[in-house]
């Protein structure tokens, strides 16, 4: 019996007993939509996150105090105070290969306008902080080097500060709002950025002249971070050189002293998440995969109940001339059969349900080398799970089992 043959009676086998083959495809249907469910996931993510890094600037690079654990002991709160004035002038100084530097400085707060308030969070900037961010101004202006040299009590604000205190298409320009009792004036509004990958609200921002926050907001002489822009991202190793050497030397550290700050650039951020992503979907995969493995067994055990209802069939078929083989084949071909067929409905399921999840606004893309991979996976199921039920009705005696 030539190849051709045998497709035709697996086919009519597994036709036969339509419900049966359903129930055995549901597992490797299950099992396939999931992990490419979980990969589209984790993918998605991935390039979710590498897409809002780099809006920030792919050469941006961040300058933060020492941390605050350190082998698993708690240091000293004044290690987090590192970063001061004379850090910031000196890297005005010097830098090379930095083009824009702004000191941050943070505090959280209710901002309140008449009877309406919201927690926020308030940055102390430069005024090259939006240009390194890559955030405009919507609408009026940012605060100038006269307002820091001043303190000025002006701000900058993200859109759902103007929603939650003043409402829906109302200009907030000129308005005065109180943070932690101190009066702003508005004087700017930023373009809206909407939520970031981590589901934070990028809008419930505002910015003032660093100065500003220090004096009047926070009462400190540090900074929680320098944020800074290489020349270009190929130069910020160079950059992250050229900065270390210039807070060591302002901080008067010995050459075998460690850092009492820590420098992050934008790359080194994007491949640090995109390892923590891809652990997190490799995680998934496994859990997903299992159930292909379930799937397997169910396949093969199915394929063992067919072996013993078709006794007479696989003996009279051997009286008239099917070698052990051929019967070998067919099995092995019915299996296949069934798995494949399971996989390609999957896959389809997979593939709709990550689109569906792109529709609903959580990322999600189908690598297509996952495709491949799910079919690949499903014939080597068919394969292995169907060769022990293969093999028994191949070494049935004719006479037998007739």
């Amino acid at each position: 019996m030539n190849i051709l043959n045998l497709f035709k009676v697996s086919i009519k086998a597994v036709a036969n007993n339509k419900m049966r083959s359903f129930l055995s495809m549901l597992g490797i249907i299950i099992g396939v939509a999931a992990v490419i469910i979980m990969m589209s996931i984790g993918q998605g993510s991935k390039e979710s996150i590498r897409k809002e890094l780099s809006t920030m600037g792919t050469n941006l690079l961040t300058i933060r105090p020492g941390a605050d654990m350190r082998g698993g002991v708690r240091q000293d709160p004044s290690s987090m105070q590192t970063l001061k004035m004379a850090d910031y002038e000196r890297i005005m100084r010097e830098k090379r290969f930095v083009t824009k530097v702004s000191p941050e400085v943070t505090a959280s707060g209710q901002a309140i306008y008449g009877n309406n308030n919201t927690n926020t969070s308030m940055y102390g900037e430069s005024t090259d902080y939006l240009d390194i961010k890559q955030w405009p101004v919507e609408k009026g202006d940012c605060f100038t080097e006269e307002d820091i040299k001043k303190a000025a009590k002006v701000v900058v604000v993200g859109n759902t500060i103007v929603k939650e205190l003043f409402g829906e298409n109302v200009d907030p320009i000129g308005k005065t709002i109180r943070f932690k009792s101190i009066p702003m004036r508005i004087i700017g509004v930023l373009k809206t950025k909407g939520y970031n990958s981590w589901g934070m609200d990028q809008d419930n921002v505002i910015i003032a002249p660093y100065t500003t926050v220090m004096k009047r907001i926070a009462a400190q002489t540090w900074f929680s971070s320098i944020v800074c822009s290489a020349v270009t991202e190929e130069l910020s190793d160079a950059a992250i050189e050229e900065l270390t050497q210039i807070l060591r030397d302002n901080h008067k550290l010995k050459e075998d002293a460690d850092d009492d700050f820590t420098i992050r650039s934008q790359a080194e951020m994007m491949e640090t998440m995109s390892s923590t992503t891809d652990t997190v979907t490799v995680i998934l995969v496994v859990a997903a995969a299992f159930s292909l493995l379930v799937a397997g067994i169910g396949i093969m055990n199915i394929m063992l109940v067919s072996v013993t209802e078709r006794t007479k069939e696989i003996g009279l078929r051997m009286a008239v001339g099917a070698t052990g083989p051929v019967i070998s084949l067919q099995f092995l071909i019915e299996s296949v059969l069934i798995s494949v067929t399971g996989g390609l409905i999957g896959i389809l399921v997979g593939c709709s349900a990550s689109g569906g999840l792109s529709m609903i606004g959580m990322p999600s893309s189908v690598p297509a080398w996952s495709i491949y991979v799910s079919f690949l996976v499903c014939v080597c199921i068919g394969v292995l799970f169907g060769y022990i039920p293969a093999q028994k009705a191949a070494n049935m005696d004719p006479i037998e089992a007739i």
